[in-house]
C-alpha cells in the first residue's frame, strides 16, 4: 500500500521516516495506488463509510461526503451517535467501487482524526460546499476528517 502520513493540518508529515519507511506491499493480484490516484477515486463517489468507536466497539456508518482539499467533510444531526463519537476521535474513512461481472475494483482508506467545525466563518464555508445528503432531515453538525494515512489498492487483472 502506498501510504502518506499527514500532519493534523492535512499537510504531508515532515518527521523522519514518515514518507520513506518500508511498508508491506499489496498482495498478488492487487496494485497499490498513489495518493493522487487515491484522492481522484475518493472524489468520484458520493458515499463513504466512517469507521469509529461506539461504546468501545467498532462501528461503521455510511455518509455522504465532499472533499475539502485532502480532508473529508460530512454532516450529521445533533445528538446522533456519529456526532457524539466523532468529536476528536481517530477514525478510518473508506470508499470503494467494484464491478462484480468484470471482477475488478478499488478501495481507498484514510485514517485520521475528526474535528467538529464550529468556527462560524469556516463552518459556513464548509456548509456552502456541494454536499448533498441522501438522508432527509437537518444535518447541521459539520465534521471534518483530517487524514494522516492514505492508502489505496486496485484489483490488478
Amino acid at each position: 500500500m502506498d501510504t502518506v502520513e499527514r500532519t493534523g493540518t492535512g499537510a504531508p508529515a515532515t518527521h523522519a521516516g514518515a514518507a520513506t519507511a518500508e511498508r508491506p506491499r499489496a498482495s498478488t493480484g492487487l496494485s497499490e495506488l498513489t495518493p493522487e490516484e487515491s484522492y481522484a477515486l475518493l472524489a468520484s463517489v458520493p458515499v463513504g463509510r466512517i469507521v469509529y468507536t461506539d461504546h468501545a466497539l467498532p462501528a461503521i456508518q455510511p455518509v455522504n461526503f465532499v472533499l475539502d482539499g485532502p480532508d473529508v467533510v460530512f454532516r450529521t444531526a445533533e445528538g446522533s451517535k456519529l456526532a457524539v463519537a466523532a468529536s476528536r476521535a481517530v477514525v478510518a474513512f473508506e470508499v470503494d467501487s467494484f464491478d462484480e461481472d468484470a471482477r475488478s475494483g478499488w478501495s481507498v482508506v484514510l485514517v485520521g482524526r475528526t474535528f467538529e467545525v464550529t468556527e462560524p466563518v469556516e463552518r459556513q464555508r464548509l456548509l456552502d460546499l456541494p454536499l448533498v445528503t441522501f438522508v432527509p432531515g437537518v444535518r447541521d453538525r459539520v465534521i471534518k476528517v483530517v487524514p494522516r494515512i492514505v492508502t489505496g489498492r486496485r484489483i490488478a487483472r
